[in-house]
């Protein structure tokens, strides 16, 4: 079994990616996209997103992580995924799941999924671009406003020879509007049988880890929300640790976070991404959801610290 942090743009960054593989349980991680458009971005790009280029494209822990590419031309795509190689990448990861308007408006994420052979254009672009041992991957949706090309998609990924493969079983469309639709991971595998796939949605607990293999077949999952819901969530499900106290994740993981996020860019930073955090913590503990309640009305980081202690 693996265990793979999804991306989530705005949220695994490098402090949670430090964090989460300091907390342990993730085999490999995947960076916040790196936007690409009609240029090469220059390296400070690349350290401002994956600063664990800089540190052999591991972890602190030493947990991979891979440079998450999103855009619409393959070649501008390659050209970035071989700089990323260059600079220390493990693998690429590339992004055809994001359901962002605004991403989708420019020609990136989910809006490649409407015409299947672009998926297949980009793979073989950026796997003809980097070195033969470089891991390509990719994330995708069932679709974009509906499930109709989902075979189309999943074919188109698999005759790339992509590395691995992860599936958010909902559509653009769908966002994150529950449930997901786990039935069609199985179906996937069943017609891909040479492409590894990886389970992703709705895998909340240990009991959904366990029916999401028994519906898909995929022991391989990848956590997002959840993940960020439950710090020890990827441990749970490896048999590896108890749940999470509160009183442990308000003493020992904000501190770290809030000190960390403030250094990783300032204490605005620190702040924003504290109430966002501790909002999706009370979706597993009823603690947070009060705590959101208090957090939210901080305006700084003086706010901050008269509730949370660090």
């Amino acid at each position: 079994m693996k265990i793979y942090l999804a991306p989530m743009e705005g949220v695994v960054d490098w402090v949670i990616r430090d964090i989460y593989s300091r907390i342990g349980g993730y085999d490999e991680m995947v960076s916040e996209f790196v936007r690409v458009t009609t240029q090469l971005n220059p390296p400070k790009v690349f350290h401002r997103y994956v600063p664990e280029l800089k540190t052999d494209g591991k972890t602190l822990a030493g947990t991979p992580v891979y440079v998450q590419l999103l855009g619409g031309d393959p070649i501008c795509v390659a050209e970035n995924a071989a700089l990323a190689c260059e600079l220390g990448s493990l693998g690429i990861d590339l992004n055809f799941g994001c359901p962002a308007k605004t991403v989708n408006r420019h020609d990136g994420g989910a809006a490649l999924l409407q015409r299947p052979r672009r998926l297949y254009d980009m793979i073989t672009a950026v796997k003809n671009a980097v070195p033969e041992h470089i891991p390509v991957c990719a994330k995708i949706r069932l679709g974009y406003n509906d499930k109709t090309l989902v075979n189309e998609i999943a074919k188109a990924v698999s005759e790339s020879q992509a590395h691995r493969l992860i599936v958010h079983a909902r559509t653009k469309k769908e966002g994150y509007k529950p449930p997901a639709h786990w039935e069609f991971i199985a179906k996937i595998k069943e017609d891909c049988p040479n492409l590894p796939v990886i389970a992703n949605g709705d895998i909340w607990t240990v009991e959904d880890y366990k029916r999401c293999l028994k519906i898909t077949g995929c022991k391989d999952i990848a956590l997002g929300r959840p993940a960020m819901a439950m710090p020890d969530l990827a441990l749970q499900i490896k048999g590896q640790a108890k749940q999470f106290s509160h009183d442990f994740i308000e003493k020992e993981l904000l501190p770290s976070f809030i000190t960390s996020s403030a250094n990783f860019k300032d204490n605005k930073y620190a702040v924003r991404r504290t109430k966002q955090w501790v909002k999706l913590l009370g979706r597993t503990y009823p603690y947070y959801t009060e705590l959101f309640h208090k957090v939210k009305l901080c305006q700084n980081m003086e706010d901050l610290k008269k509730i949370i202690s660090f």
